[in-house]
């Protein structure tokens, strides 16, 4: 399973990771819930200065068989200006999608 979510800062995105171990963690065995507990206060810090020097930080806590794993990674291209009410620019139908056949 494989999902995403858009943090728009590094602190959203630290948070975000720390909400779902707290909101997973009763759900744990008794060693892993104390890991993400551990993570969650010892490791916040230095998540933040990672993120913060645009570097990638990763978590990962293992339950049972069950293997989770958090990968927060700076944002390399920037978002599409607000183009509602606006004709887009000329070179915009220039792109085509790349189909993966």
């Amino acid at each position: 399973m494989l999902g995403s979510f858009d943090a728009h800062s590094a602190v959203e995105a630290n948070n975000w990771v720390a909400t779902i171990l707290r909101t997973i963690s009763p759900a744990l065995d008794t060693a892993t819930s104390q890991e993400a507990w551990t993570r969650l206060q010892d490791d916040r810090i230095d998540t933040r200065r990672a993120l913060l020097r645009r570097e990638p930080w990763t978590v990962s806590i293992t339950h049972v068989s069950t293997r989770i794993t958090w990968t927060v990674r700076p944002r390399l291209f920037l978002p599409l200006a607000h183009c509602q009410g606006i004709e887009l620019p000329a070179c915009a139908n220039d792109f085509k999608p790349y189909r993966i056949d």
